[in-house]
This record gives C-alpha cells, structure tokens and sequence, in this order.
C-alpha cells in the first residue's frame, strides 16, 4: 500500500490550499481515509476524516467550517480543501488510510489507520 500526499507550499494567512494524497495497493473503496498534521514539537492530531461510501465526514474543530474532504473512489484519490489559512494551520499534512469493509464511518485515533503517507509541508505565513 502506498499513499503519496502532494499539494503542499507556501502561503499567505487568509489564502486557501488543496492537498491531495494518492493511493495504490488496496482497494481504495473499503477504506476509510483521514488527514492528520503535525506542526513542530506537537504531536500529530486529527484534521478530518471521510467514509470509505463518502457519504460521512467528520472534521476536527479547529477547522470546522474552514476545511473540507472529498475523495474520488474511481481515481483513488483523497483531497482537503483549505481555505482561511491562519500560521497556526503550519504543519505536515499527513494522509492514512484504515480498511473498514463493512459500515461507512470515520475514525479520529492515529492509532486507528494502517497506513500512512510521507507528508505534505503546509506553510502559512502572517
């Protein structure tokens, strides 16, 4: 399984930014995918997640009402939509990956997905 995250760069606070994180090596429907960041000397938290059907997706609150997942299950294709940027949303963006083949959920835990992507460096500057 791999998962290859890309979109990341330099921007203004206030600007938006789209990652998006490709996978191969699974069956890309069965899984439900999640984005997480880590921002230098924090550890790595929750940012949203979407169900394996899309039909369900749960954001952290930080960037409730400022971000918003979608996945294409036919490209194999995750994205997060980033708008308002503020420096605070400085970090690595990181996708995962956990199979889940039997209801559409989400999961928030780390510890909670299989796999993981090499990150995407998001820069907000003030």
């Amino acid at each position: 399984v791999q998962l290859v995250e890309s979109g990341g760069g330099l921007v203004q606070a206030g600007g938006s930014l789209r990652l998006s994180c490709a996978a191969s090596g699974l069956t890309f429907s069965m899984y439900t995918l999640g984005w997480f960041r880590q921002a230098p000397r924090k550890e790595r938290e929750f940012v949203g997640a979407i169900s394996r059907r899309g039909g369900i997706t749960d954001y952290a609150d930080p960037v409730k009402g400022r971000i918003t997942i979608s996945r294409d299950n036919a490209k194999y294709t995750v994205d997060l939509q980033m708008t308002s940027l503020t420096p605070e949303d400085t970090a690595v963006y990181y996708c995962g990956a956990v199979v889940e083949p039997k209801i559409d959920r989400t999961y928030r835990r780390e510890d909670q997905y299989d796999y993981w992507g090499q990150g995407t460096q998001v820069t907000v500057s003030s």
